[in-house]
């Protein structure tokens, strides 16, 4: 998914458009740019849509989010690829767009634990409507400026995602990098821009004394340095993504995400990600670190917040 590079008042009113899969959590993200100081609106019919904001009057007003979806009034994927179009031409306007997804296994829990009705499957089973819906929306991932997978995310999650990726948009020069431990038992995190498999290292798990700890732990973290593989990895690792990580940044992109993943992701995956985003944090301003896969373990952020 490739930004649009439309060039834009340094002054110009952001506004961003969520948009995405219904029950992949759109209502908890626009709760979560209220938090962060936008004006938040939902549901809004197309026909309206360039109505919302008129950015010659508007002066210091907040940023706006704007949620639109299978549920909204006059819904069609292709009209909405023209207004976001449309949009992306006025003066003083800045639009980006967010596309919240959720893998279908996921939503179909979602949908059954809650009990509610998926928007197109009142007389299908819901798994039908899921899909139906994957294949209406799908054009929306062709002008995307951004990608939130809430697949096993929290609440807490989706808004430091929000908060770096849009301090982010503020200065366009700075890239919010983004660390990820996961556990390929539950699949590879589908934001991910580079993956690094760490399921080679010894692995704690099978240490009765280690077990229960994670690579948060120091015990842990001493048994993986302990590693002969280890030290070279690591240095063979922050040597690859010497020269790409400024790359990324100067080709424009302003979000990286690094996904580190291990059998459990409880302990060779942490201990890694966590290596990693110590040592991004000696030259980027922005750097967020999540073990997706890791229970009861807080999210460390790093860098400016909104």
């Amino acid at each position: 998914m490739t930004p649009a590079n439309t060039p834009h008042s340094e002054h110009s009113r952001l506004m961003v458009l969520v948009t995405g899969m219904s029950g992949a959590g759109k209502t908890t993200v626009l709760k979560a740019f209220e938090d962060l100081g936008f004006e938040a609106l939902d549901n809004i019919p197309l026909s309206l849509l360039g109505n919302v904001v008129n950015p010659t009057t508007d002066g210091d007003a907040p940023p706006l989010a704007v949620g639109v979806d299978i549920r909204t009034r006059d819904f069609d994927a292709e009209a909405l690829t023209d207004r976001i179009e449309a949009l992306r031409q006025r003066p003083g306007l800045r639009l980006k767009v967010l596309f919240v997804d959720c893998e279908d296994e996921e939503l179909l829990r979602r949908y059954t634990e809650t009990r509610h009705r998926h928007p197109l499957a009142k007389d299908r089973p819901i798994l039908d409507g899921v899909i139906l819906e994957r294949q209406l929306v799908s054009p929306l991932l062709d002008v995307g400026d951004y990608y939130l997978d809430t697949t096993g995310r929290t609440p807490y999650d989706a808004k430091g995602f929000l908060a770096h990726t849009f301090e982010t948009d503020k200065n366009p020069r700075s890239m919010a990098v983004f660390v990820t431990s996961f556990s390929y038992r539950h699949g590879i995190p589908r934001d991910a821009d580079l993956v690094f498999d760490v399921r080679f290292l010894r692995n704690p798990h099978y240490d009765p004394q280690l077990k229960a700890m994670s690579g948060c732990d120091r015990g842990v973290q001493a048994y993986i340095d302990a590693d002969p593989l280890f030290s070279d990895f690591i240095k063979n690792l922050t040597g690859l993504l010497t020269p790409l990580v400024p790359r990324y940044e100067e080709e424009g992109k302003s979000y990286l995400t690094l996904g580190v993943g291990c059998t459990g992701g409880k302990h060779r995956s942490v201990y890694v990600a966590e290596t990693l985003a110590a040592w991004l944090e000696k030259t980027m301003t922005t750097v967020r670190l999540v073990h997706r896969d890791l229970e009861m373990t807080p999210t460390k952020e790093t860098g400016k917040s909104l």
